[in-house]
This record gives structure tokens, sequence and C-alpha cells, in this order.
């Protein structure tokens, strides 16, 4: 996908991703969790329409709300990249977390 995109509007595209496990680490979720845990205390969190209707009713004293929504898009399973596929990219692995962030520059763009 960020290499079609590269491709086409002739961009490089940086991609950072935050591991799994690693939430902790993302500023908006931690520094909304509290607001959201606070929201719902003692509720029981039977549905997955009740969690979202006390994380979309959850704001901060500055204004800050959240949008939430549930993806029940089915994504296809077992999809692999072939090594060749992957040698065909035009990309470059980050210093930090290189398994996790990666810069993709368009087809035929020097490095």
């Amino acid at each position: 996908m960020q290499t079609s995109l590269a491709n086409r509007l002739g961009i490089t595209v940086t991609v950072c991703h935050y591991p799994r496990g690693c939430s902790k680490y993302n500023p908006i979720e931690h520094k909304m969790f509290s607001f959201i845990s606070n929201n719902w205390a003692g509720v029981p969190l039977r549905t997955v329409e009740t969690v979202l209707n006390y994380i979309r009713g959850t704001a901060t004293t500055t204004g800050l709300k959240i949008k939430a929504y549930l993806n029940e898009k089915i994504y296809e399973k077992g999809l692999k990249v072939t090594n060749a596929e992957m040698k065909a990219l035009n990309l470059e692995r980050s210093d930090i977390c290189p398994q996790w962030n990666y810069t993709i520059r368009p087809l035929g763009t020097p490095d």
C-alpha cells in the first residue's frame, strides 16, 4: 500500500509503528486512558457497544474528546510477502526499531 502511494505520488513515505505491547509509549493513548478508566469505573463492560459509548463519552477538562468505532472489516489471513517482493521494494529500515519503522522511496529514486 505505501509502496504504490510512494510510486504514484513520487514521494518518500516513512512509516513508524509502536511495537505490540508498547502502547504505553503512545502519548495520546497514555494521556487519555486514565480519563476513559474514570469514565467507566464501576460499570460492567458486557458489550462492545457499552465500551464504545463510554470511550466516546470521555473528555478531558481541557476539552479533548475521543472518537471510537468498531472496525468490523474481515482481514484475509495467511498473506505472505515473498523475499522477491521484499527485495523489489525501495525500503530503508530505521536505526530505531528497524523491524517496525522504515522509509519507502519511489522506485527508481536513489537512496
